[in-house]
């Protein structure tokens, strides 16, 4: 078994998976990644807020209020108990809502034993702050090595079993290059890893999670111009447009550009633009189609975090001094009252511009000079 180009032989230990798991988050990606887990072979507890959903993973392996239908593996373990959630766990996975990561993280506190390593499996940047989940997890849980998990991974279909991929990443200090087997990122890779799930192992954090929270509000985008009628051609753009503005924003972290090309950049962006199971997706749709907000999803008030995390973008974008123009346009449709056709237009007939950074030309747009509204 080799590692990040190792051979066997030069591995100073060997592999070893973390024996227990606790996932903390029973929604729809957090039970998926429990049945992930106890497939895999570890002992796995999860824990969550709502107790008829804990009863019902308990007493019938079903989540009946996110996971409707879906066999659980036998033995998997849910409680509203922090304490018995966390008790024993070698390794923890994170899956709860961005906004609400410091409270779970001062639950968590007391409870972890130390230098348990954690992996961030929610998306975004904190508002007002700007700080990765990472940098708000790392503050608020000292001592502990903080990762993410990202990838192309609807729920449903992890939890079903099909085949499913996606990317372990933590920082990677000097012990762990010396031994690569041994750091967070290669033992929960092993730990995870199954016939139906496939980990990829990545020492770059800020890539990962760059991707993640901005790729929420390109699928936006993409689904405003889905349901404002446009077709395949311009979904491409916008993806392919939008995974440049990604690999913009990782720089200025210092993230690699090669990140945003693989799975948790690449990959799970193309899906998200590509389903409408991605709220963000569905959302962007509704929006294009002229629904009002208050009446997208019926009413309800569904959480969507490409919403939430275009604010954030968007304020890094600008306090960074970085043009990320699709990220600008869903910020000020969502938050500003702009149409979307308006502001679409608006985009599309900017400057003429080099697709590689180094081809310094800026032509105007010929709509712009039919219009007069040259740049």
């Amino acid at each position: 078994m080799t590692y990040l180009g190792q051979k066997a032989d030069d591995l100073s230990s060997p592999a070893r998976p973390y024996a227990k798991i606790c996932v903390i988050g029973a929604g729809a990606w957090g039970t998926a990644l429990a049945s992930v887990a106890r497939r895999a072979g570890r002992t796995t507890s999860i824990w969550g807020r709502d107790r008829a959903t804990i009863e019902a993973i308990n007493s019938r392996n079903e989540n009946p209020r996110y996971l409707p239908g879906i066999a659980l593996p036998e033995g998997l373990r849910a409680t509203t108990n922090m304490a018995e959630a966390l008790a024993g766990a070698e390794a923890v996975l994170l899956v709860t809502p961005s906004r609400t990561l410091r409270d779970i993280c001062t639950q968590m506190r007391p409870h972890l034993a130390d230098g348990v390593p954690i992996a961030l499996c929610a998306k975004g940047i904190e508002a007002g702050t700007g700080y990765l989940l990472s940098e708000v997890a790392s503050e608020m849980l000292p001592g502990h090595r903080i990762g993410a998990l990202s990838g192309p991974t609807f729920a449903t279909e992890t939890a079903l079993g099909h085949l499913t991929a996606a990317t372990i990443a933590f920082q990677f200090s000097y012990a762990d290059r010396l031994d690569m087997a041994s750091s967070p990122a290669a033992r929960l890779a092993l730990s995870m890893g199954s016939e139906y799930f496939r980990p990829y192992i990545s020492d770059d954090l800020v890539g990962v999670e760059v991707s993640g929270a901005v790729k929420n509000v390109i699928a936006i985008a993409c689904g405003m111009m889905t349901g404002a009628g446009y077709a395949e051609n311009t979904r491409a753009a916008l993806i392919v447009r939008g995974m440049d503005e990604i690999k913009t924003l990782a720089d200025v972290f210092g993230g690699r550009r090669e990140t945003v090309t693989g799975l948790a950049g690449a990959g799970d962006l193309t899906l998200t633009c590509s389903s409408q199971t991605s709220r963000n997706m569905s959302l962007g749709v509704q929006l294009g189609k002229g629904i009002a907000r208050d009446r997208c999803f019926d009413g309800k008030p569904v959480v969507v975090e490409g919403e939430v995390n275009s604010v954030s973008v968007m304020d890094l974008a600008r306090r960074m001094n970085i043009h990320m123009p699709i990220c600008e346009c869903v910020y000020r449709i969502l938050h500003q009252g702009a149409d979307v056709r308006e502001t679409f237009a608006e985009y599309w007939s900017r400057p003429i511009e080099g697709e590689r950074r180094g081809l310094a030309i800026s032509l105007d747009h010929p709509i712009a000079i039919a219009t007069g509204t040259t740049q």
